[in-house]
């Protein structure tokens, strides 16, 4: 990492590594720079590394090796009470026998503001995520949901420029949890503070970020927005953990500078676009998104490539159908449609043409 990246930005880790035993690395020399105001997701399967950054960034953890920076100051040696960063948890870690009221005015007292001062930035905070009326209440008397936004409201409280948030919606029901992830996302930006985000979960990583770091094995996978971590993944294991993908496994037959031809094990051959193979003879899974593939014959665009399919299963799910094909050898080959009056309904067990665009397909690594 340069210095003028250092410079850059808010949150900086330079080189970090952490070993909890000595030898086995959890975080492999994480290079990363984190925007004053944005909202950046670290997202990853567990054991990722992904919640070990978030904790050591806390403070909560030390690294083994490397340096993080908050605002341009190094702050490795700074205990985690006097970094001024705001957290969130999933179980929201609110003290039981306090009142609303008590547990937003904790942080405000630890911090020596008087009691006028403290009264106005609870009430302020309150309001933000819209719990005024419960300032007298205890955690106990309150549901999930509202003891979260009570947990999000103690973050904010003390207006820190930097909120870590540790799976804050995972105790929450489906519908109630996305009603929280557009709120967050919405006083994230509305506040301009600068935002990590931990979670497991990648529609929740797609939907509130302005940037998503993906984890696995320690190290960062692919740091994008999310379209383009959707839409053009680096490698094969980005491929699978953002959305639904098909995979078909083949060889690089021709290399061009951009394009390449793949050779499926049963012979097939068709053009994709090259993202991790660089020669002919490379192994290779191809990726196509579930909803990229037409099976419509009068929907197939032109100049779409197109395979023969047996249809397995068809699902209404209504807004959309969703079609399991054995495609290539692949039993688990999915296609998504949408809903609409012309689109064909299919029968297992039916033959059929599926077809997709050459720029849809792309050749990653096997």
């Amino acid at each position: 990492m340069t210095s003028e990246d250092l410079n850059d930005g808010f949150v900086v880790f330079d080189r970090v590594q952490k070993s909890y035993d000595g030898e086995t690395l959890v975080v492999k020399d994480l290079n990363l720079s984190i925007g004053k105001g944005e909202f950046l997701t670290m997202l990853g399967p567990s054991g990722s590394g992904k919640t070990t950054c978030l904790m050591m960034l806390a403070g909560f953890e030390t690294a083994t090796h490397g340096e993080i920076l908050l605002g341009g100051k190094p702050i490795n040696d700074i205990p985690p009470h006097k970094r001024g960063i705001g957290m969130v948890f999933q179980n929201y870690a609110l003290f039981p026998h306090m009142t609303v009221g008590e547990n937003l005015s904790f942080p405000l007292e630890v911090r020596g503001l008087g009691k006028s001062e403290r009264e106005a930035k609870i009430m302020r905070a309150l309001e933000m995520v819209q719990m005024g009326a419960f300032v007298n209440r205890r955690p106990a008397q309150l549901s999930g949901g509202q003891q979260q936004r009570i947990a999000l409201a103690r973050a904010l409280v003390f207006e820190p420029e930097l909120v870590l948030m540790d799976e804050p919606l995972g105790a929450l029901d489906k519908q109630l949890r996305e009603h929280m992830q557009f709120e967050i996302t919405r006083l994230a930006h509305d506040l301009g503070i600068t935002t990590v985000y931990v979670t497991h979960d990648q529609t929740e990583a797609l939907t509130m970020s302005d940037r998503v770091a993906v984890f696995d094995d320690g190290r960062i996978q692919q740091l994008d927005p999310p379209a383009v971590l959707y839409e053009e993944p680096k490698n094969s294991f980005v491929a699978q953990f953002i959305g639904e993908n098909n995979t078909l496994v083949g060889e690089v037959v021709e290399m061009h500078a951009d394009k390449c031809v793949v050779r499926l094990d049963d012979g097939e051959i068709f053009d994709a676009k090259p993202v991790n193979v660089t020669r002919v003879g490379d192994k290779t899974r191809v990726s196509i998104r579930p909803e990229r593939v037409e099976y419509n014959p009068d929907r197939l665009p032109e100049g779409a490539h197109t395979l023969h399919a047996e249809v397995l299963e068809f699902i209404y799910m209504g807004d959309i159908f969703r079609t399991r094909l054995r495609v290539a050898g692949n039993d688990e080959f999915i296609v998504k449609t949408r809903n609409a009056p012309d689109q064909v309904r299919l029968e297992p067990g039916a033959q059929i043409e599926i077809g997709w665009l050459p720029q849809d397909c792309r050749a990653l690594d096997a």
